[in-house]
């Protein structure tokens, strides 16, 4: 079945530019386009399209706006295209609270190192994500999304959220399998995360109390533009400290340390002394930061002190370092393909044998407390 896209934009060189690339997919119709988020509220409702691309910058209302609107109204996957500035990593990750799925650059040059990989690059992300219209029932708000949440249980979410953060946890949070605690003991958690992640992170670290006994480590594919930002938006969300992570930073219990875009991060040292290291991206590199290159290192600093967690994204990164974290005896969960924007990476996990537990996502934080014994 052909995925019908609504592409809304107000400028007609990118509509053009965009529906082109859109329509040389011959699994992608372009259906519409739109001039402006009031313009795009009104087609979704009429067309019903499977999924949406969305400008943030547009006359008569801006594209966070719209997309609050059509998640409360006509709820749909939406990919955003965003500027590569300081603003535009702001006004991304809001849409994204508001909603979005996932965004890419809207200049094409900064996708990929020419236009057919950038033009299969986008095609390949629409597809994705357009796999998640199934499971849009129910909108999100601006805190979490209705994408991780089974229909019918937000209410019971929040409470059990709620709950955890406000250290009143119990082992019965929600209805399920009771988690038990495998009596191992840590010195790191480390979580690896792509499209989605924003959401995904957002919803797991908010959960944590301000007293989590260990350091946190973060990879999230994203550029660098933005993971600054996104730290500092985590930050003031969480009870934990959030910080983007510098060259030489010491480990410490109860931060979490977010790889900056554009970068490899690693952990050196012993681990009691253990601090970050940060390199050059490198040109052979397909992601920057790789979770690959994250958790091999962690395997070697840290043994089988490590609870490692592979969340939604596109791809199969962090399937070989989370293979070396099992191999020295660390602990490797994975995300439920449910709850996922791209059951990509933690599918790869998966399907290698190598997570002992998959979760949704509504209950990774309580795992993670379960098994640290902090409820």
């Amino acid at each position: 079945m052909v995925v019908k896209v609504l592409v809304v934009d107000d400028s007609i060189f990118f509509r053009r530019r965009v529906s082109e690339i859109i329509n040389g997919d011959p699994r992608l119709q372009v259906i519409e386009c739109a001039v402006n988020g009031k313009d795009a509220v009104e087609k979704v409702a009429l067309l019903k399209p499977d999924i949406i691309t969305m400008d943030i910058e547009m006359p008569v209302m801006d594209g966070i706006t719209a997309v609050r609107e059509i998640m409360k109204s006509n709820p749909r996957p939406i990919l955003m295209f965003s500027s590569l500035t300081h603003d535009g990593a702001k006004a991304t990750l809001n849409a994204l609270d508001a909603g979005a799925l996932d965004f890419l650059p809207k200049k094409f040059e900064d996708i990929a190192l020419n236009r057919d990989d950038a033009a299969t690059l986008l095609q390949q992300r629409i597809v994705e994500i357009s796999r998640k219209r199934l499971f849009m029932r129910c909108p999100p708000d601006i805190v979490c999304s209705a994408m991780a949440v089974p229909l019918g249980t937000e209410s019971s979410m929040r409470k059990q959220l709620n709950s955890i953060s406000n250290g009143r946890a119990s082992k019965f949070l929600s209805v399920g399998r009771c988690f038990e605690a495998s009596g191992k003991r840590y010195r790191l958690v480390v979580i690896g995360t792509s499209t989605g992640g924003p959401v995904a992170l957002q919803q797991v670290l908010k959960a944590l109390p301000a007293n989590f006994p260990i350091p946190i480590v973060l990879i999230q594919h994203m550029p660098s533009t933005f993971t600054g930002a996104f730290a500092q938006r985590l930050n003031g969300l969480c009870k934990i400290s959030v910080k983007e992570a510098e060259d030489g930073d010491k480990l410490q219990a109860g931060i979490a340390y977010l790889a900056p875009g554009g970068m490899q991060m690693m952990i050196k040292g012993h681990h009691s002394t253990a601090r970050i290291r940060l390199i050059e991206g490198g040109n052979r590199m397909n992601y920057k930061p790789s979770v690959d290159v994250t958790f091999c290192s962690a395997a070697k600093t840290y043994g089988d002190k490590v609870l490692s967690l592979v969340l939604t994204g596109m791809g199969a990164d962090g399937r070989e370092g989370a293979r070396m974290l099992k191999e020295v005896g660390a602990t490797v969960w994975a995300q439920d393909e449910e709850s996922c924007v791209v059951y990509g990476m933690p599918r790869a996990v998966v399907k290698a044998g190598i997570s002992t537990e998959d979760l949704p996502l509504d209950r990774v934080a309580e795992r993670i407390l379960v098994e640290l014994n902090l409820v």
